[in-house]
């Protein structure tokens, strides 16, 4: 996991801005009220550096925190994360003995899930913490309706035998970034459904949830006890067409920046990266940004991703190799920007002064922000602003 503060400048680096997680969360807990704010930290916090992110979170009043794998809840037990946390990505061989002894919610999408909960209770002799998941259309995990009656039954009996607390009752949206998509009122009616049997057979949640990040935004009805909240928390919106992220009072997190290992002025006609596919038209300065696919900078970028330098907005010059690619700068002279080693390149940030955002490289390669922000690879240090008291060397 990404945990760690720089000490020196890097030649990439990904700034973390702590204060705008706090202030997004502290927003969508007003977005969301009465409902409870979850913080979910999967994929290291949809790589922003999970066990920062989660103490940030908490700090501004999430109640719950999400991850997706047993790893990352045990990892935030480990470091001495306390309150709920739900994991909900499980496989036949998964340490539940393991979640059972540090207190973590074990989402049940199968009766094989509540089996292997139950064998780890009997190995541990303590109770388990469980949350069952419906499948209401998304396809993905969680019970089908015609198995539903069969795993609440199931759990219900678990839980006056003393073997487990049913804590949560839950489901996912398909299509909650799409407005009026039909599929969102048949999953809400769907996931009625599947609460009006589980409190019918006796279960008594302390949370009913289903709504994500653009559920959370755009679906109030949907808020029920508890909102689990990803990339909204980090300052990206989850679709265009829920707004920018301004326009929810949120602020991106992440910038990644870059600082320039070479500039050099070369003749018109001059191949630029692998295989040729960009000459310059004339005689140019190219700039060399030290980063590439291996640090998550996607390949498809070539010829299409933005970058600014100097105050000024580029677009990648040829192809996005493993650890570089480049920049033309143009011919330089009057009024633009003289770059030189060492200078900064923004590759994303929050948009100010116009520098890109991961919504402009999610727009540019035909992909989602998530991805973007994900894909950052741990060889890239994340620099927390204000430094992360958590961090080694803080």
């Amino acid at each position: 996991m990404s945990d760690h503060t720089a000490l020196t400048p890097a030649r990439l680096e990904a700034r973390i801005d702590l204060d705008a997680l706090r202030s997004n969360v502290r927003r969508l807990r007003e977005i969301a009220a009465p409902a409870q704010v979850m913080a979910v930290v999967k994929a290291d916090a949809y790589g922003h550096g999970m066990l920062p992110c989660a103490r940030a979170a908490l700090e501004a009043g999430a109640a719950w925190i999400g991850t997706a794998v047993p790893q990352e809840a045990l990892a935030l037990r480990a470091a001495g994360i306390e309150g709920p946390i739900l994991t909900w990505l499980h496989s036949p061989g998964d340490d539940f003995a393991a979640l059972v002894r540090a207190d973590v919610d074990v989402s049940v999408s199968g009766q094989w899930a509540l089996h292997a909960i139950l064998e780890a209770v009997e190995r541990t002799g303590r109770p388990a913490r469980i949350q069952l998941k419906a499948d209401t259309g998304l396809g993905r995990n969680g019970v089908q309706p015609h198995d539903w009656p069969l795993v609440v039954d199931e759990a219900v009996k678990a839980e006056r035998d003393g073997l487990v607390k049913v804590t949560g009752v839950w489901s996912h949206f398909a299509c909650a970034d799409e407005p009026g998509h039909p599929s969102i009122q048949l999953q809400l009616t769907a996931f009625h459904e599947a609460l009006a049997y589980a409190e019918a057979a006796g279960v008594r949640p302390e949370v009913r949830h289903m709504a994500n990040s653009p559920a959370t935004l755009s679906l109030p009805e949907s808020h029920f006890d508890l909102v689990r909240t990803g990339v909204a928390m980090y300052g990206l919106s989850p679709a265009p067409e829920l707004g920018l992220p301004a326009d929810h009072g949120l602020r991106p997190v992440m910038s990644l920046v870059a600082r320039l290992a070479s500039v050099k002025r070369v003749p018109a006609g001059h191949g630029v990266s692998y295989g040729h596919t960009y000459r310059t038209s004339e005689e140019t300065r190219l700039a060399l940004v030290p980063a590439g696919y291996a640090d998550g900078v996607p390949r498809a970028a070539s010829g299409v991703g933005p970058v600014s330098i100097g105050g000024r907005r580029y677009t990648i010059a040829g192809r996005v190799a493993m650890d570089q690619f480049v920049v033309d700068l143009g011919p330089g002279g009057g009024a633009d920007p003289d770059p030189r080693p060492g200078d900064e390149a923004v590759l994303f940030g929050p948009g100010d002064g116009g520098t890109p955002t991961a919504q402009d490289w999610a727009d540019a390669t035909d992909t989602i922000g998530y991805e973007i922000v994900t894909r950052i690879g741990p060889r890239v240090p994340r620099v927390y602003h204000p430094v992360d008291s958590s961090a080694p060397n803080a």
